[in-house]
């Protein structure tokens, strides 16, 4: 690989879980060395996750990032040391709102906020799912109340994916202009700030490298992601993505454990 095609790509946004990482949550030798060669080659690539920050530091160190970083699907922008370059919490109402709307269904309810996972019941089915994703454990709490001003994220976790999709249908219209509700996979419905989306941080990220937005480029597969793919110059959907997600791309690649990150920075950006 010698170098980049001169009339493409100045920085690429790639989501995590499902794109990035396999199954198992690590990084592949050829998506790992095909990050690190397009880094060599001069091409900005940091990452955009519906994790929050604690859970990507690991992952921006392997990979070797010196950009911010965007966590809770844009919720916070984190600079490489740690400090925050722009910061979304959910407002207070749409907090209250949508837990009131949760409780009365069998769903899991997670909040993150000031970077710690907060929930009422450390027995839930999906607990340990997401202590292995996360690589940490949670923060059992009696109540929310404490720290409704403060959340980054709501989580509505379980294996009923049609009882998430419809819960992400009624959450829509009761938070319009307040929060947004999508869900990053099929098990968790994300509930952040409107301005907590991976296309508003696609474009923070553009101007503070003077990046124009045609020579960007999103990769993701989940029902988060379609909001970078409207703002990128170049958008690309994993081949697992559900049918929607991958009709919002203007491409689709492999899946996460065909290496579909490796596939399109080999063939797309890095000259072979």
């Amino acid at each position: 690989m010698s170098g980049v095609k001169d009339d493409l790509i100045q920085l690429v946004l790639s989501d995590m879980d499902g794109t990035l990482l396999l199954p198992d949550h690590s990084i592949s030798p050829r998506n790992l060395a095909a990050v690190k060669a397009l880094q060599a080659a001069g091409v900005h690539f940091t990452l955009a996750s519906g994790r929050p920050p604690r859970a990507m530091r690991e992952y921006v160190e392997q990979l070797g990032i010196e950009l911010p970083i965007a966590g809770f699907n844009g919720g916070i922008l984190v600079n490489p040391d740690g400090s925050y370059l722009q910061s979304h919490p959910v407002p207070y109402d749409a907090v209250l709102q949508a837990l009131a709307l949760l409780a009365g269904h069998d769903v899991e309810v997670w909040l993150f906020a000031d970077d710690e996972w907060l929930l009422r019941d450390p027995l839930g089915e999906m607990v340990s799912q997401e202590q292995r994703g996360l690589g940490y454990g949670p923060r059992v709490v009696t109540s929310f109340e404490p720290y409704l001003n403060g959340v980054h994220k709501i989580v509505a976790a379980s294996r009923n994916a049609a009882l998430l999709v419809d819960l992400e249908q009624r959450l829509q219209p009761l938070l319009s202009g307040q929060a947004s509700a999508s869900r990053s996979q099929a098990c968790y419905l994300d509930i952040t700030a409107i301005r907590a989306n991976k296309g508003d941080a696609l474009v923070t990220l553009a101007e503070l490298l003077n990046v124009p937005l045609p020579r960007t480029l999103a990769i993701g597969d989940g029902g988060n992601d379609p909001a970078m793919f409207k703002r990128a110059g170049l958008s690309i959907a994993m081949g697992h993505a559900d049918p929607q997600v991958r009709e919002q791309a203007m491409h689709v690649t492999g899946s996460n454990v065909e290496d579909g990150v490796a596939q399109v920075i080999e063939r797309l950006i890095l000259e072979s």
